[in-house]
C-alpha cells in the first residue's frame, strides 16, 4: 500500500471516532441557539471553526505528500 493510501485510510478513522464522538457531545460551547415559543434558531459558529482547522490541516498534509 502506498503513503497516500495509508494517509487516507488515517484521516477516514479519524473522521469516523470525531462522528462517533461527537453524536454524545451534541453541541459546542459558543453555539448560539435562540429559542422563542416554537421557532428554535441555532448557529453552530464554533463547530464551524472547529472544522475549517481540521479541514485546512487535513488538505495540507495531502498536499505535502503530492
Amino acid at each position: 500500500m502506498t503513503g497516500f493510501g495509508k494517509l487516507m485510510m488515517t484521516i477516514g478513522i479519524v473522521l469516523f471516532l470525531v462522528g462517533f464522538i461527537w453524536q454524545f457531545i451534541g453541541k459546542l460551547p459558543g453555539d448560539i441557539v435562540f429559542k422563542k415559543g416554537n421557532t428554535t434558531f441555532y448557529f453552530p459558529i464554533i463547530t464551524c471553526l472547529l472544522i475549517s482547522i481540521v479541514l485546512s490541516l487535513i488538505f495540507y498534509i495531502i498536499n505535502r505528500f503530492r
